[in-house]
């Protein structure tokens, strides 16, 4: 990964950084929410950095130790009565804006791609959408939540469509890693979010985009129904 130029980098890091400030915002400066996130992120730093997810051969893949805590533990916080009460307060027009970084992200794979750590098939050019919720993101939030001129049904709505294609990109960047269970991409498979600091990527924006549209569709539901 020597062979990148800093300027991945640099969105990379400004994506992260944004994707973390927000969240924190959004949770009223929780101080619970910053240490467990830091905490979290300098062990995966830790753990990358080490080479542990470069071993692609075990089965279960190394990698689902990356992403599938922070998603387990997002879903069971929804199965929690006194974790409800704080989500139920967090500002949902925070969340929203949040998904702005989804733009950066889709810059820094597209990178990536040009430098051929992943496929092209996880970008824009490929099967990747979502950098279309981030590119509308600012609208949503301005014509939602700031001037209320959409309805719940709305936004309800473009939360599921790009919850979906969260998960699209997501099964594409699977399914195209070097994994026993690869699919696509065997001429250019995705390896770069094995190491650092790209690790950061599935192990921490990710489940933060997923949080936050579980949050929102939970609040537009809420006011769907009363």
């Amino acid at each position: 990964m020597e062979h990148l130029p800093i300027d991945i980098y640099i969105v990379f890091a400004l994506g992260a950084i944004t994707t973390l400030w927000l969240l924190y915002k959004a949770t009223h400066y929780s101080k619970w929410v910053m240490i467990i996130t830091l905490l979290w992120l300098a062990l995966q730093a830790v753990i990358s950095l080490s080479g542990f997810y470069t071993v692609t051969s075990g089965v279960p893949p190394r990698f689902a130790l990356l992403l599938m805590p922070p998603v387990v533990f997002v879903i069971v916080l929804f199965f929690i009565k006194k974790s409800l009460r704080a989500i139920d307060s967090f500002d949902v027009k925070i969340l929203t804006l949040l998904h702005v970084v989804r733009i950066l992200v889709e810059l820094v794979l597209y990178g990536l791609y040009l430098h051929k750590v992943i496929p092209q098939v996880m970008t824009f050019e490929g099967r990747n959408f979502d950098i279309l919720c981030g590119l509308t993101a600012p609208l949503i939030w301005y014509f939602g939540y700031v001037k209320l001129m959409l309805s719940p049904k709305v936004l309800l709505a473009w939360n599921v469509i790009c919850l979906l294609l969260l998960a699209n990109i997501v099964v594409t960047a699977v399914l195209s890693a070097p994994l026993p269970f690869q699919q696509f991409a065997f001429d250019q498979p995705s390896v770069a979010l094995f190491y650092f600091p790209f690790v950061w990527l599935p192990g921490f924006i990710v489940p933060t985009v997923f949080f936050a549209h579980l949050v929102t569709i939970r609040r537009l539901l809420q006011t769907k129904s009363n």
